[in-house]
């Protein structure tokens, strides 16, 4: 379990034309948020990306790079930038499973094609949404078994400029006996 306060594991990645991403040298101002998705084969994804997509300049004016990310290969990760469109959302791919559970991820075992048509990969992660602090921190993060009921980017936005406005600390940090 990742702990808030505290390093998240490392974070590399490819992306489909923004060059390789490294969150230990990302740069943000204030914070790198990383969007763990389930794949080009998820259509509640493509609507999830869509608006953060149209969220990616809101969220750099706060100081927070954002990144995209799935198990997905290149070619299905194009796939899926060719349908959201949005230029400026960075989008990784061939994320290692390893890794997903090293940041906490579900994995599931694809079953075929879903709804859209498109057929589930072998093993892919569950969706995660992580801001990790400039330092390297965990400062928010939320992980699901399922596709469905994930955190609004709207609701971020809105948190984010509360924790601005009051230099509110991460929570979540206790590790002792309760």
């Amino acid at each position: 379990m990742l702990i808030p306060r505290q390093p998240v594991p490392a974070l590399q990645a490819q992306t489909l034309a923004h060059g390789a991403f490294d969150l230990s040298s990302d740069g943000p101002e204030r914070a790198t948020m990383v969007v763990f998705y389930r794949g080009l084969h998820c259509p509640i994804c493509l609507k999830y990306l869509l608006e953060l997509g149209r969220l990616v300049p809101e969220f750099a004016q706060r100081g927070v790079k954002v990144l995209a990310l799935s198990s997905d290969s290149r070619e299905r990760a194009q796939a899926m930038a060719d349908k959201l469109n949005a230029p400026d959302l960075r989008i990784g791919y061939d994320l290692p499973l390893d890794v997903a559970r090293a940041w906490g991820l579900y994995v599931s075992a694809g079953r075929g094609l879903t709804s859209i048509g498109i057929e589930e990969p072998k093993l892919f992660s569950e969706p995660g949404v992580f801001i990790v602090q400039a330092a390297g921190t965990l400062y928010y993060g939320a992980v699901q078994t399922m596709p469905f009921a994930r955190p609004h980017f709207d609701e971020l936005l809105g948190a984010m400029d509360f924790a601005i406005a009051k230099d509110y600390p991460a929570r979540g940090e206790y590790t002792g006996a309760v």
